[in-house]
């Protein structure tokens, strides 16, 4: 059994798909094949089930996944750790990243962290299903940090640390009723044609946190992946949404009025208990939360 072959069974199972999982290891697809039909044969069990058009995992594979994870797990702190003994920091850090991370400049602390440590290769991955694929991923070992907005959400085995608050502002057309006001109240969004995104992001589980906590229900006309779009549907007028102030100056055409009482998102760095962070990774997450009290995400009580 060779640690490849773990690293192959692994993407299988994460992808259920032996093309998308072969271009996650970086290797065509008959290779990834036979190395995982290699491993079942060496254990003597079938992994996975083939019968059926979307593949899934044997009993015997969800079981041995589990310790697939820790052996995968604890070679990768040991050749950090080895790494380390040779005055350098190595190895992959995988991070997980939103399509906004509000203020904090993270292609400057990746920049940073390239030149003190060139030997790591860092791969980001952008979610579009949002925080909670990606705390999903950082629990199964797919990711080893992952720039999140998972306030109050339940997260066994993960760590989550917060880096900062942004205020959420409505945005809108110029010509829009609600355009010449000052600040809007979370009653001004009934009845509007609100343009949402999908429940797995942070950003619908602030506002729907705080429309439940007023007893409040709106009307999600539109449910979009990015802010681009969200942004351009209120331009021709098709409806209001509520962005991340940071993310809301990116359209100045547009009005963009603070909630009252005002309604904060998130940014926090999901991560596994230190013990099970690699060196490379642990010293990864250190340079963001530098970068988040750079430029002053941190609260107070936290620096």
């Amino acid at each position: 059994m060779e640690l490849r072959q773990l690293e192959h069974f692994a993407a299988v199972a994460a992808e259920r798909n032996f093309t998308r999982a072969a271009q996650r290891v970086h290797v065509v697809q008959s290779a990834l094949s036979a190395s995982v039909a290699k491993l079942e044969k060496e254990l003597g069990i079938a992994l996975i089930d083939r019968s059926r058009r979307q593949i899934t995992l044997t009993p015997a594979g969800e079981a041995f996944l589990d310790q697939t994870y820790e052996v995968l797990s604890a070679a990768k702190r040991a050749r950090s750790t080895a790494a380390g003994y040779r005055g350098q920091l190595a190895g992959t850090v995988k991070v997980g990243t939103l399509m906004s991370s509000g203020a904090l400049d993270l292609p400057a602390a990746l920049g940073r962290f390239h030149r003190r440590h060139p030997l790591v290769n860092v791969r980001l991955r952008q979610g579009t299903s949002g925080s909670a694929g990606h705390v999903a991923d950082v629990a199964d070992g797919n990711l080893d940090l992952a720039l999140v907005s998972t306030p109050g959400m339940p997260t066994p085995l993960v760590d989550i640390r917060e880096l900062g608050r942004e205020p959420m502002t409505f945005v809108c057309s110029p010509e829009h009723p609600l355009a010449d006001r000052t600040r809007i109240r979370l009653t001004d969004l009934v009845g509007q044609q609100l343009i949402q995104f999908a429940t797995g992001w942070g950003v619908r589980r602030v506002l729907d946190q705080a429309l439940a906590a007023s007893g409040l229900e709106v009307t999600t006309a539109y449910e979009v992946a990015d802010y681009a779009t969200a942004a351009g549907l209120a331009r021709h007028r098709l409806g209001v949404t509520i962005l991340p102030a940071p993310e809301a100056r990116r359209f100045p055409d547009l009005c963009q009025i603070l909630l009252s009482p005002v309604v904060t998102w998130t940014l926090c760095l999901a991560s596994a208990p230190a013990r099970h962070l690699s060196q490379a990774a642990a010293s990864l997450a250190e340079e963001l939360i530098k970068e988040a009290e750079a430029t002053a995400l941190l609260p107070a009580q936290d620096r």
